[in-house]
């Protein structure tokens, strides 16, 4: 094989796992890391967080009507000396809160 081809060969590899990644991104649903970084930042503009946590696997939750698949978790915040809890849903299609409800 000349180095001719070979130089071809890669770059035209190269080329097909840039677009490959590219539809996988487009696709790819968001993870429970992001989702609990996203909900973090949402309750973070009404004050501290001083704690957080996720279920990796997403549930099927029912919200107004509409069925969607979400990410469980909650956050621990300190409002007047006391901490309280809060669960959250978070859509894993677009990773935005969906619900919330204090629980402690």
């Amino acid at each position: 094989m000349s180095v001719k081809k070979a130089v071809l060969a890669a770059g035209l590899g190269v080329a097909v796992g840039y677009v490959a990644k590219q539809q996988i991104d487009n696709y790819q649903k968001i993870t429970p890391e992001k989702a609990l970084k996203q909900a973090k930042e949402t309750f973070k503009k009404q004050g501290p967080i001083s704690g957080s946590w996720i279920y990796m696997k997403p549930e099927e939750v029912e919200r107004n009507g509409l069925l969607y698949n979400a990410y469980r978790g909650g956050v621990t915040r300190n409002i007047d000396g006391e901490n309280k809890q809060f669960e959250f849903y978070v859509d894993v299609e677009t990773g935005a809160v969906i619900g919330s409800v204090q629980t402690a």
